[in-house]
Order: C-alpha cells, then sequence, then structure tokens
C-alpha cells in the first residue's frame, strides 16, 4: 500500500498538545536519530535520547497507530511526532525491510484486526441482562419526559414574563435549565438550552434569534410526545436531538453504502471543553452527502484520516433520520488518492436551495444542509451567484472571500459549502480542477442578520403574553408577498395545515405562551422551508490573464509549509527570511506564487515590508487586481511587478506600482526615451507618485537625468526633494555635487601636510533646497552637524583633488582641532552613498585599526556597516570572516549584513566560532545559528550534525544541541527547496 506525503501541518495536528508538537519539530534533523526507514505504510526509527538505548518509534501511517518505547504517556509522543515531521519534509528514506522489532508490532495489529473482523459484536450481545436494560431504558425515558415538561413550562414563562425580562436575567437562567435538563440525561437539548444563554443581548435582532430557538424548542418538545406517531426517520431526529445516544453498532448495522467518496471540505469549532471537526464527502456514483464528525477536548488532536481534496474508496454507514446525513466509516477499499478534478453533481444555486427547503421541512431543527454549487462567482456585497442570476448570501464570519477571488480570479468555479439560516459558509473550491480549501472567516463578535419572524409575534413575545396575551387567527408573512397560514386543531392531536387565503381561528395548545410558540415555529419553518434564491447581484468583474507560468507543485507545497505557522519546525525570523528566498528564486524564474497563497502572501507584506519587493514580481497580475479590493492591502500599489513582463499600457491605466514597473523596464531598456515619458507627466503626476516614479531613475542613472531631478529639488513636498537629492548624490559631477564641494573648500583647507576646519555657523536656504538637514541630532553642535552633512554630499573625488592623495592617504591626514572624527563620520557616509568600494575598504581598515572610543569617536557600528554592504560579497564575507575569528561578538553583529549567501571561508568561520560557543555559551550560539540559517551554503549541513554530535554528554550539550538541529534543519530544506525549482 503507497501512502501520499503527509503535509507538517497535518502532522502537527496529531500532537496531543503544544508541548508535544513543539519538542518534536527539535527532532527532524538526523542527528537526533540513529536510524529510520518507511516500508509500505510504516514508518520506523531509533531516536537518540537520555539513555544509552535509541528509542524504538513506530507509525502505522493507515491508523494512524503508534508505538515508542519511551515512557511517556502522551500519543502520540514527540519521539512519534519528529518521526512523521522528518517523514513530511523527505527526510525518512524508503527501506527494502523493517527492524524485528517494527514487522513485530506490525503483525500483532494485524492479528487483532483479524479477531476482530471474525467475530463482530450481533446488537445486544454483552448485556448481563437484556430485561435489566430494558428497565433502565424505560426509566431514562421517564426522567426525560419530566425534563421536557419542565423545559415546556420554563419556555411558557420567559415568553409570558417577555423576553425584555429574559435579557436583564442574563445567562444563568439558561445554565440552571441545560443541567436540570443533564440530570434527565437529555444531553443533547441540554447543550441547545445552554448555547441559547450566550444568545440573549448579543448582536442584533437578538430577540428574533432566541424567540426562533425558543419555538424549536417547544416543537421538539410537542415531537417527542407523539414519537409512535412520526415516521420511523423523523422519530430518530427526534431522539437524537433529545441527546438518545445512538451505539455504534447500531449505526454499522445498517447497510452499508460503498462508493468513491470525495472529502470535499471540513470545519472546527471549540467551545470550553470540546473541539469538533465536521468532514463532508460526497459519493461519486451515488451522489449522496456523508457528514463524518469528530471531537476531542480542547488541547488535543483530532483525527485527520480524511484529507480534504482526496478520494476515498470506502463504505459507510448512516445514522437513522428523517435526512440521513451523519455517517461511520465502516470499511475502507483502499488509500486515499487525491481528486484529479472538480467533484461531479454540483447543481445551480436554485436546485441547491431546493433541496435543502426539503431538507428543511422534513426537519425543521436542521442548521445547515451541504450544497456543491456549479459556476459561482462572489459579488461585492457577499453573495454567490450563479450563470443564471441566482444568489446566495454568505455567512456573516466568511461574506469577505479573498481566499476564493484569489483563487478563482472571480471566473466561475464549483464551491462546496453548507447553508443554514445564517448563510452559506464555502469549505472549498475547484478552480482549474484544483481543490482549494477555504480559509478561516473573521468570527463576528455580535452576531447579526435580518429577522424572520413577523413583527406581531416579536413584538408580543419581548413584552410577555402575560401582559399582551397573543391570539390572532392569521399570520402573515412578508418578505415581498403577503401569506395567510392558519393551523386548524391542537398541535398535540392533529397536524398543522397550510393554506393561503383560508380563515380559521388558532387553537393554542395549553395557553397563549404555548400558542405562540407553536405558531412562531410553524412561521418559522415556512419561511426557512419556502426559500427562494436571491435575484440581480452583480458580479465581480475578472482578474486579467496572467502570462507567466506557475511555480511547480513541489515549490507550492513548500510554500505552504513556509506560510503556516510551526510547520517547518524552526519558525520565526528564519522562516521568514527563508521563505524570502522561497520568493526571490520564484521570481528569478519568473514564476508566480498559486493564487490561493496570495491573500496570505499580501498580508505578509503589510506586516514585513522586507519581502514586498519579491512579492512584487511573484503575485503577477493577480496580486494587483486583488490588492485593489482590501484597503489593508493597497500599499501593493506602489510595488512594481516584474520589469520584463511590464506592458505599455500598464504607464496610461495602471496602478502606481504597474507604472513603476514599466518605467523600470524602460530606463533598463532606453534611459532617454523613459525620462522623456516621466518629464512629460511628472508636474502633473500626485505628489505620491512624483516620490515613486522619480526612485526609477536610479536605474540607468546619468548627467541627462540631472536636469528633471533639479526641477524636483524645488517642489513644495520634503519627500521629493529627499529623493532628488539622493539622486543627485549618486550622480556623478552633478550641480549638487559642485555646490557642496564649494561648501566643503570653504570649510576644510589642505596645507603644510595637514587638514585644518572651520566649519559653517550658520544654514541658509541654498543648503536647504539642497537637502542639507538643520536639526542636528542630541549632543551634537550645529556646526559640527552642518560640516558631517556637507562632507556626505560631496563628491570624493574632491579630496584627492584637495590634496593630491588617495584615499588611504586623504584618511590618513592629520586634523586640526580634533575635527578628524567628524570629516570622517561625513566621509563614510558618503561611500556609502557614492557606491564607491576603494574608499570603503580604506575607511574599514581604518575602523579595525582603530575602534570607536566610549566617547564616540570613531567610525562605529553605525557606519561601518553601511560600508560593508558596498563591498563586493567576497570581500565583505572576507572581513567578516576576520572578525569572527578575532573576536566573536563583533563578528556575529557583523553578519547582520551577510544576509546573502556566504562564502565558504565566512561558514567556516562561522562554524568555528559555533563550536567555541556550544560548550558554555548556548545563548550566544542561538543567534549565531539563526543569522547562518538562511545564509550558510547548505553543503554544510553535514559538518553541523558532526558538531552535535560531539557535544554528548557536554553539561550545556543539550541545549545546544537543539539550536544547531535546528540550523541543521533548515540548512536540508533549503537545500530541497533550491531543487524542488526548475
Amino acid at each position: 500500500m503507497s501512502v501520499e506525503r503527509w503535509s507538517p501541518d497535518k502532522v502537527l495536528s496529531l500532537a496531543p498538545d503544544q508541548g508535544a508538537a513543539k519538542s518534536g519539530r527539535g527532532l527532524i534533523t538526523a542527528a537526533h536519530w540513529a536510524g529510520q526507514g518507511r516500508f509500505d505504510d510504516m514508518l520506523w526509527g531509533l531516536c537518540r535520547g537520555s539513555g544509552a538505548r535509541p528509542y524504538q518509534v513506530c507509525v502505522d501511517l493507515t491508523g494512524p497507530a503508534y508505538r515508542c518505547s519511551c515512557p511517556s504517556r502522551k500519543i502520540p509522543c514527540k519521539h512519534a511526532v519528529g518521526l512523521m515531521l522528518r517523514w513530511a519534509n523527505g527526510g525518512v528514506p524508503d527501506g527494502d525491510a523493517p527492524p524485528d522489532w517494527a514487522t513485530e508490532w506490525q503483525a500483532e495489529r494485524a492479528a487483532r484486526a483479524q479477531r476482530a473482523a471474525r467475530s463482530p459484536r450481533a446488537a445486544g450481545e454483552g448485556l448481563a441482562d437484556p430485561e435489566a436494560a430494558a428497565r433502565r431504558a424505560q426509566q431514562r425515558a421517564g426522567r426525560v419526559e419530566t425534563g421536557l415538561v419542565e423545559l415546556d413550562r420554563w419556555l411558557a414563562d420567559q415568553v409570558e414574563q417577555g423576553l425584555a425580562a429574559t435579557e436583564q436575567a442574563g445567562y444563568r437562567p439558561f445554565q440552571t435549565m441545560a443541567a436540570r435538563l443533564v440530570d434527565a440525561q437529555a444531553p443533547g437539548i441540554a447543550g441547545a438550552v445552554r448555547r441559547l444563554g450566550w444568545v440573549v443581548g448579543v448582536g442584533a435582532n437578538w430577540a428574533d434569534r432566541l424567540l426562533s430557538e425558543f419555538a424549536l424548542l417547544r416543537l421538539l418538545i410537542v415531537a417527542h410526545g407523539r414519537l409512535p406517531e412520526l415516521p420511523p426517520g423523523l422519530a430518530a431526529t427526534v431522539r437524537t436531538r433529545i441527546g438518545y445516544p445512538v451505539a455504534t453498532d447500531d449505526v454499522l448495522a445498517e447497510p452499508e453504502v460503498r462508493d468513491r467518496w470525495e472529502v470535499l471540505g471540513r470545519f472546527d469549532t471549540a467551545d470550553d471543553r470540546l473541539t469538533s471537526r465536521r468532514t463532508w464527502l460526497r459519493g461519486e456514483q451515488t451522489g449522496r452527502f456523508a457528514l463524518v464528525l469528530a471531537f476531542a477536548p480542547v488541547g488535543q488532536t483530532l483525527p485527520a484520516d480524511l484529507e480534504p481534496g482526496t478520494v476515498v474508496d470506502a463504505g459507510h454507514c448512516f445514522y437513522p433520520a428523517a435526512f440521513p446525513r451523519r455517517a461511520l466509516v465502516k470499511a475502507r477499499y483502499g488509500s486515499p488518492e487525491p481528486a484529479c478534478a472538480a467533484p461531479s453533481g454540483a447543481v445551480p444555486v436554485r436546485a441547491a436551495v431546493a433541496e435543502h427547503a426539503r431538507t428543511v421541512a422534513a426537519e425543521p431543527w436542521r442548521e445547515s444542509t451541504p450544497m456543491l454549487l456549479a459556476d459561482v462567482t462572489p459579488t461585492d456585497d457577499g453573495r454567490l451567484v450563479d450563470p443564471a442570476g441566482d444568489a446566495l448570501p454568505l455567512h456573516p464570519d466568511d461574506d469577505r472571500p479573498f481566499w476564493l477571488l484569489a483563487a478563482a480570479g472571480a471566473r466561475p468555479v464549483v464551491v462546496a459549502g453548507e447553508y443554514g439560516h445564517n448563510g452559506f459558509r464555502p469549505l472549498a473550491a475547484w478552480p482549474d480542477g484544483r481543490h482549494v480549501p477555504a480559509l478561516p472567516g473573521e468570527p463576528r463578535v455580535a452576531p447579526g442578520g435580518p429577522p424572520e419572524l413577523p413583527p406581531d409575534l416579536l413584538s408580543a413575545a419581548l413584552v410577555g403574553t402575560a401582559r399582551r396575551p397573543w391570539s390572532a387567527d392569521r399570520l402573515d408573512i412578508g418578505d415581498g408577498h403577503r401569506l395567510s397560514i392558519a393551523v386548524p386543531g391542537n398541535l398535540h392531536r392533529a397536524a398543522p395545515v397550510v393554506e393561503s387565503d383560508h380563515s380559521g381561528q388558532w387553537v393554542g395548545s395549553g395557553g397563549s405562551a404555548r400558542a405562540l410558540l407553536e405558531a412562531v415555529a410553524v412561521a418559522l419553518t415556512y419561511r426557512r422551508a419556502g426559500e427562494t434564491p436571491l435575484a440581480g447581484r452583480a458580479t465581480i468583474a475578472p482578474a486579467p490573464d496572467e502570462v507567466r507560468p506557475l511555480v511547480p507543485p513541489p515549490a507550492a507545497e513548500r510554500l505552504d509549509i513556509l506560510l503556516t505557522e510551526g510547520a517547518t519546525g524552526w519558525g520565526g525570523p528564519a522562516q521568514r527570511a527563508v521563505l524570502g528566498q522561497w520568493l526571490v528564486e520564484a521570481g528569478k524564474r519568473q514564476l508566480l506564487v498559486p493564487p490561493e497563497t496570495l491573500p496570505t502572501l499580501l498580508d505578509l507584506g503589510r506586516r514585513d515590508t522586507a519581502v514586498r519587493p519579491a512579492l512584487g514580481v511573484v503575485a503577477g497580475r493577480r496580486g494587483q487586481w486583488l490588492a485593489q479590493r482590501q484597503s489593508e492591502w493597497r500599499y501593493f500599489r506602489d510595488v512594481g511587478g516584474e520589469a520584463d513582463t511590464a506592458d505599455p499600457q500598464d504607464w496610461l491605466t495602471g496602478t502606481p506600482g504597474e507604472r513603476l514597473a514599466y518605467l523600470v523596464a524602460l530606463r533598463a531598456a532606453d534611459p532617454a526615451r523613459a525620462l522623456d515619458l516621466l518629464a512629460e507627466t511628472f508636474d502633473g503626476e500626485s505628489p505620491h507618485d512624483r516620490v515613486l516614479l522619480l526612485g526609477a531613475l536610479e536605474t540607468g542613472l546619468d548627467a541627462r537625468d540631472e536636469a528633471l531631478i533639479e526641477h524636483a529639488l524645488d517642489d513644495r513636498r520634503r519627500e521629493i526633494r529627499q529623493v532628488a537629492a539622493e539622486l543627485l548624490r549618486k550622480l556623478p559631477h552633478s550641480a549638487l555635487g559642485e555646490r557642496m564641494a564649494a561648501r566643503a573648500a570653504a570649510s576644510v583647507h589642505f596645507a603644510d601636510g595637514a587638514l585644518a576646519v572651520a566649519p559653517p555657523a550658520s544654514i541658509d536656504a541654498a543648503m536647504l533646497r539642497d537637502d542639507v538637514d538643520p536639526s542636528p541630532p542630541r549632543g551634537v553642535g550645529l556646526g559640527a552637524w552642518l560640516l558631517e552633512e556637507v562632507v556626505s554630499a560631496t563628491p570624493l573625488s574632491f579630496w584627492t583633488t584637495l590634496t593630491g592623495r588617495d584615499p588611504a592617504g586623504v584618511v590618513a591626514l592629520p586634523v586640526a582641532d580634533g575635527w578628524q572624527p567628524v570629516l570622517l563620520r561625513g566621509l563614510a557616509r558618503a561611500t556609502a552613498a557614492q557606491r564607491d568600494s576603494v574608499w570603503a575598504a580604506v575607511l574599514l581598515d581604518l575602523a579595525d585599526a582603530t575602534p570607536a572610543e566610549a566617547n564616540g569617536d570613531g567610525l562605529g557600528d553605525r557606519l561601518t556597516w553601511p560600508l560593508l554592504e558596498v563591498l563586493p560579497g567576497a570581500e565583505r564575507g572576507r572581513r567578516v570572516a576576520a572578525a569572527l575569528r578575532r573576536e566573536t561578538g563583533a563578528g556575529i553583529r557583523l553578519l547582520h549584513f551577510c544576509a546573502d549567501d556566504w562564502s565558504d571561508e565566512l561558514a567556516s568561520a562561522a562554524l568555528r566560532a559555533m563550536a567555541v560557543l556550544a560548550p558554555d555559551n548556548a545563548w550566544q550560539l542561538s543567534e549565531l545559528c539563526r543569522l547562518a540559517m538562511p545564509a550558510m551554503p547548505t553543503s554544510f549541513v553535514g559538518r553541523v550534525e558532526s558538531l552535535i554530535r560531539s557535544l554528548e554528554g557536554l553539561p550545556e550539550g543539550r541545549r545546544s544541541a537543539r539550536y544547531l538541529a535546528q540550523l541543521a534543519a533548515v540548512l536540508g530544506f533549503r537545500h530541497d527547496m533550491i531543487e524542488e525549482f526548475p
């Protein structure tokens, strides 16, 4: 049997708690395992622990089931979680034969399964005394009946006193009534009453929703009193709603329905004590929907055996009901297979609503029904509409389905979900035949929705029937038309007769309050069962077509791992850094991200500006289209796309980011034409766009651009003047440079082999125009600051011309009156701005020879770091490696500016520093490992694992090994990541 590899997210969902998940993530590196393998559907491994003998770990993937020789009582333990994470990340090789201890465990499981299959327990078998069991069942029925009588009286009291009084009492009476129903052995209806306590006074139309639920409870009580008269399916529904248990054996005794079941999607909910999972399936041949429920205490894992987007050949047995939906998996006839196309049997909105209406008419208490909608698209007002113009409202929590917009581009698509009186909750969609699960919605603090009940019923219930008795002979239901409903006789003795335009007198079944509740139940059921689709909803204009391909499936799966919090096992800044590398690698190959990931990536770009340039390249046209629909993503309008795919039409009609991408592309191909294009429209652009587009001149910057940039220096907006000044400082022989050189010549004089300084005493209007900052930092005098500002904008060639010496000779000159630190800081800033690697090397040599003093003399880290960025990568790596060898702490600080791939020399120096720190300085080691994760060559993974093994037995070894193990995991992850790109 071949089991498809799981995702790390699925593995982590199986962990019994967060502690086991965290510990398991720390065991995913090879250094922790003396051996591991996969054979057929079983994983096995030998995990090194604190003892001499490694722990024996087995995982049966078909269950899943677990076995470990460790003393932990958690199932699965951290060792099993770590082994599964290694397999999910491709770290467990396929083996020919597992060891004997693993084979024996698998054989024992198979033997137990065969024994269970040969001797199934018959219905009633194992009961010590069937007569006693019958008496207990009768006693329970009596207690339930007593509890329902008390609930009926309590409901009537609430309506007699008025819902306004119920609001003042709060949720405590509901908790008390629910506790009594639990004592009466009616847990199902007790849970419904308990949940109603949180409806009181919450959100708009809370009274409408509370009265509706009161009426459905009254209807359930009436139905329970007539159980012998009800059809078997409806009677089973009533018993289930009350809380009578249904034995698993009784369900499995029902006829088996075998089919190829498509797993459409799932939805998880949690309360204070229990987490539940609703998984919907649909049979390919039978066309039946099946709901598989799973429960787990809060903090524990839910089963993940039914994976959305797969097809399972299995036999299901359905719980008895008027409309059987809930099912148990009785038998599996093979492993799950990935679904290769959208599920069959999708229907238009009108047909789906009609089926929902039939279901509600048969089971008025049903909260939702499954739907598989064909060719629907979203609208701006929270609807899904099909080609016929019929529409469904989306659930308030899911009325902004950006995941669906991103995945389908607002084109017709098959969507699966649940539909109830609160709207449609999507579970998945199939754009281009690919299964895309829905992203979780945003729960509303105060749910609302339009009222469902006639106003006269609601007003009587709010005041209370004790003050305003309700006795009407007709029920008027609006919603665009008026119908009159007459219900003759008592509901206990006769079924309601629904007619239009028929006069009659309502006869309640026990007082005005009960009559009102029964009237509400009829009106509510009539409204929900008579629902029709909405009409006349405008769809969203589709996204533009893409011209570049998507990343291959393995790379897309890798991206999903990087976007899942904690799925990699190392998480945090390292995971974000590797994600940035993934985006860069995809952009280099002109590939696009899967569109369904765009909402998550756009949210990430909103928080982290560093990923925006790479994201702009891989998001494509759909990313720009999607960003216009969400105010929090408007920043993306300014992010340029891939220059090679820029369209000339973008300059006229595109977003600022698309116009920027076109201008950058044109600058690279024809700088003069791009300059003319910008000059034609520059004065008419908005201030925001002038800032953005002026920066594009940095590509291919030359003397022809100076006139437009000088013109921008006169702009009223400071941010535009700043961009213009920065460009002119990078432009050789610009007029700005000449003006700054003249100011430097007036302040610095060279004579007798030394420099003499007379700093500017004040700032004038011309200096302000040239973007000289008039506000010195705290503790710096105005003259010293103005001198530094002038020197930082002066061409470096001025100093060699002034002194007749090379850069090394200039910085070695003595400076009178202690002005040397000011000059050096200005020169360092000028070097960083003008990107002169010769000057950068000279200044860094000086900084190494004369470290910064405590009083602020010298360059210091603030100016040293920008100089490192000017140097070529190999030279920068050599200097940082030397710093690591001289002083580990100083070298680690410099590593922040070696974010690209390290050279072998730098990586070797870092590894030696790790070996020095590991025995007794785990804290500093953790910082070094974090910096190495995205930058160390992946070929060093073996050397890192050797270092881990050398730490066994050392006092700090375990803590240090954990940091090094994370580093090894990242290096292996990055290696596989690059291999997955074409």
